[in-house]
């Protein structure tokens, strides 16, 4: 869970121009994603689509999270949220790929944005991330959020992050066990105002150093 609190909603016109947009952008990502990468097969056979994210995918993201439930929206924002913010999309897409990554699932058969993992470095500790990850309802518990955080731990130790944490709202079940499947360990650390924070060993931490790639920073045991 990250930065629950987020600042001013969207004008009204606004939000009906990046909802016009969303159509061009879906193509615009699908022809970028041809011949890059193939296409991922859930296990209800439904197919999918993982790039990183680009500034260019804020009207996907809008799209996305106005398909979201209010349910799905409290357990991500810790509070109720109608929709997101200019600043917020910017946060959320302009992105530099090594402290902050975003790994975004677009539907093969629509083009439309289903799902997405990030993480943002910790400062004061550059081997660990604060970890997220939204699925679209109606694409829940089809294994796309194990996909998409497996995916985001191969990043992570790219970019020598060892270790997770992440804020959990009370409650939200679906996601701990997520956790749980990609996870060595999963330790609670603090409770905060309707959410518990996590510790995060992914999965195959002794084997990041080897994965990463030679500008990365080797991995030490997490304390």
């Amino acid at each position: 869970m990250l930065n629950p609190y987020l600042h001013a909603a969207l004008g009204e016109q606004h939000s009906a121009m990046l909802r016009a947009d969303s159509a061009a952008a879906r193509q615009a990502r699908l022809a970028r994603s041809g011949g890059r990468n193939r296409p991922v097969r859930l296990r209800d056979g439904s197919a999918v689509l993982i790039n990183p994210v680009r500034r260019a995918d804020a009207p996907l993201l809008a799209e996305g999270f106005e398909r979201l439930s209010a349910k799905s929206r409290l357990t991500r924002f810790l509070s109720p949220k109608k929709q997101l913010s200019a600043r917020e999309l910017r946060y959320f897409t302009d992105i530099d790929h090594h402290d902050h990554e975003a790994l975004g699932a677009i539907s093969v058969e629509d083009g439309r944005g289903v799902g997405i993992a990030r993480y943002v470095r910790d400062t004061e500790d550059p081997q660990a991330a604060e970890i997220a990850v939204t699925i679209v309802d109606e694409w829940q518990g089809r294994g796309l959020g194990t996909l998409l955080l497996t995916q985001l731990t191969k990043r992570a130790r790219q970019e020598g992050i060892c270790r997770f944490n992440a804020l959990v709202a009370d409650g939200n079940e679906p996601v701990l066990a997520l956790l749980r499947r990609t996870s060595s360990e999963l330790r609670p650390v603090r409770r905060e105002p309707g959410a518990m924070f996590y510790h995060v060993i992914p999965l195959g931490e002794e084997t990041a150093a080897a994965d990463a790639e030679p500008a990365a920073t080797a991995c030490s045991p997490a304390a």
